[in-house]
């Protein structure tokens, strides 16, 4: 009889889980609203400015950055994993609200990586579509420390977002081919207009729709090595909240004029990034379910 009580609780809370709402995204709650000043070049990020973003490591050596999108989901870069596939997926794994790479803190959560979408249409040569969705072994506890950012709904969604500031965060060098910094780093960016950057003294039209490029025309602030797969992130004032607009993809060397980041267009993957979820988050509720009656019927066995 003594088993009873356990079961049903823990029975209670696979309910719960099932039930409970999502928590909202793109919100930080140890970080004020972005001010009005410029960021030129990059400056150490505050504690909890940007509780979205993960370390992807293999063998515990900073890989490439993420952007959690839900509790169990993580958004980065296809190159980040096209060329890795050779090491199993146990020498991977996931670490969020964490802001020094030698010192996680108590904050940080840590989760292996249960499966790898990659977008089906990557090219390794144009890096077009470089986009990919990490499935976690278990799901992130949302804190203070560690949330989940928007991601545009499409393209008009984003449009009409009207975003005031965007930023580029991550552990990547502060110089072309340069050591990992151990704080993140964090820095303010402006979107750039496709036709701009594909420009014959820019890009040269390398840059396709699936794409954005941000920085500044200067090349003062920039992404680099090491800032693979972590987010572009834009503020709407008029909800109040960060979204995800790209993911770090490529650029010309680093902070180099008519060079800016390029990044994947989150909004051109709304789609796929909805279906790929949706697959996994009804196998899970099967298996929640498969779950839920196992207790209850081991309960019930104990009446």
């Amino acid at each position: 009889m003594e088993f009873k009580a356990p079961l049903l609780f823990v029975s209670a809370l696979c309910l719960s889980a099932l039930t409970s709402p999502q928590d909202s995204c793109g919100q930080r709650r140890l970080a004020a609203t972005p001010g009005w000043s410029r960021i030129v070049g990059g400056r150490e990020a505050p504690e909890g400015a940007w509780p979205w973003q993960v370390s992807i490591q293999i063998r515990s050596r900073h890989h490439c950055s993420g952007t959690i999108v839900s509790s169990l989901w993580v958004l980065t870069a296809t190159h980040c994993f096209h060329k890795f596939l050779g090491i199993s997926r146990r020498h991977f794994r996931v670490l969020a609200g964490l802001r020094v790479l030698s010192a996680p803190g108590g904050q940080t959560q840590v989760r292996s990586i249960s499966a790898v979408k990659m977008h089906e249409d990557y090219d390794d040569v144009t890096s077009d579509n470089d986009v990919t969705l990490l499935l976690l072994s278990s799901p992130f506890n949302f804190t203070d420390h560690v949330q989940p950012a928007c991601t545009p709904q499409n393209v008009t969604h984003e449009i009409n977002l009207n975003f005031s500031h965007c930023f580029i965060s991550g552990w990547g060098s502060t110089q072309y081919k340069g050591r990992l910094v151990n704080r993140l780093q964090e820095a303010e960016v402006e979107l750039i207009d496709r036709r701009t950057c594909n420009l014959i003294t820019w890009y040269d039209g390398f840059i396709t729709e699936n794409m954005i490029c941000a920085g500044l025309e200067s090349g003062a602030a920039d992404s680099c090595q090491g800032d693979s797969g972590g987010p572009l992130q834009c503020y709407s004032e008029d909800e109040d909240r960060f979204y995800v607009v790209g993911v770090t993809s490529f650029g010309y060397e680093c902070g180099l004029p008519l060079r800016p980041g390029v990044y994947a267009r989150t909004s051109r993957f709304a789609g796929w990034l909805k279906t790929s979820q949706a697959a996994s988050a009804s196998a899970a509720h099967r298996a929640k379910l498969t779950l839920i009656s196992g207790l209850l019927s081991a309960a019930l066995l104990l009446l």
